[in-house]
């Protein structure tokens, strides 16, 4: 079914604040970050309260993700490394929920978490859901599963059994490099996800083409794309996902600093939109990028690429599980 993008009612509360450029007020309003990467979302004056480290943005557009990396270990280094680091990154990142008025957050632990010594998944769900509990419990925190694209299948694999036996996660992502391996690989572990009741999405369309997106629907059976922005170059593409109801969960700093769009003004989000696409708005990484959820929509109305209106409904398509 396309997006309906005309019947929801309009919020005067948020839209107003919209208008006004009352950031504030856009904070208070509930929204929901639905592509999020643990730490990387910490908030910026947290982290520095409680290790005297500021981490400054990104303030140019970087030329690759490996441009990202560098930057990362030269400014983030190893600051979350470890147990200390982990109990850091999520709580700056419960911290950032709260300030930034989400009622909604997916993320959680990348599989691979089971090789760093901090214990077993039931210890790590354990640590994360007490944090949560203490910090935000106001917060829907829907646990995320990860993978990492660069990681040899039969290692994922192998990590991701006793993810899976415990049957918390309720969400399965990939990220990483799109192009480290083919997307094929990854389907016997979608289907073991999809068994298990999760909701299963992907990073595709970010660097690939609208035909990756297209590809990597079908074969990983995926409910969402993370990112996805490369589906506006193709009418058929946006038609498939509109038919099929597939949301795409869409950074836009993230693609402006990353080079993926030249200007904000320029963001393909309009085009999905237009084309019936469900659409979200995201950080990605938060203090990497240096915005809100609340900034991102802010920033997207004030260079004019959608109506407060138009803000408004994609807010609630973020809140909602259909």
């Amino acid at each position: 079914m396309r997006a309906d993008t005309h019947n929801t009612p309009e919020p005067k509360s948020f839209t107003d604040a919209l208008v006004r450029g009352d950031l504030q007020a856009v904070r208070a309003c509930p929204k929901a970050d639905l592509h999020t990467h643990g730490w990387a979302n910490s908030d910026r004056s947290y982290v520095y309260q409680k290790t005297g480290r500021d981490i400054a943005p990104v303030a140019s557009p970087l030329a690759s993700m490996d441009a990202m990396h560098t930057w990362a270990q030269a400014n983030i280094g190893d600051l979350f490394a470890g147990h200390s680091g982990r109990v850091l990154g999520i709580e700056a990142t419960f911290t950032r929920a709260l300030k930034d008025g989400l009622t909604r957050i997916e993320f959680g632990d990348d599989v691979w978490m089971v090789t760093q010594g901090l214990g077993s998944p039931q210890d790590l769900v354990e640590s994360i859901t007490q944090i949560h509990a203490r910090m935000a419990p106001q917060v829907q925190w829907i646990p995320q599963l990860g993978l990492s694209r660069h990681c040899k299948v039969a290692l994922l694999r192998e990590w991701m059994a006793p993810w899976l036996e415990l049957g918390f996660h309720q969400v399965l992502d990939l990220s990483g490099d799109e192009l480290a391996q083919p997307i094929e690989v990854f389907q016997p572990l979608y289907r073991a996800a999809k068994n298990r009741g999760m909701r299963l999405k992907a990073h595709v369309g970010e660097w690939g083409t609208a035909d990756d997106v297209r590809r990597a629907v079908e074969l990983l059976e995926l409910d969402e794309v993370q990112h996805g922005v490369a589906a506006a170059e193709s009418p058929a593409v946006m038609r498939f996902l509109a038919d099929r109801g597939i949301r795409l969960n869409i950074c836009p700093t993230s693609n402006l600093l990353l080079g993926r769009v030249a200007r904000l003004q320029d963001h393909p989000i309009r085009k999905l939109f237009d084309a019936g696409v469900r659409v979200t708005v995201n950080t990605d990484d938060a203090i990497v990028f240096g915005v809100g959820v609340s900034e991102e929509f802010l920033g997207l109305f004030q260079a004019g690429v959608l109506t407060a209106a138009e803000l408004e409904l994609i807010r609630q398509w973020s809140l909602r599980d259909d």
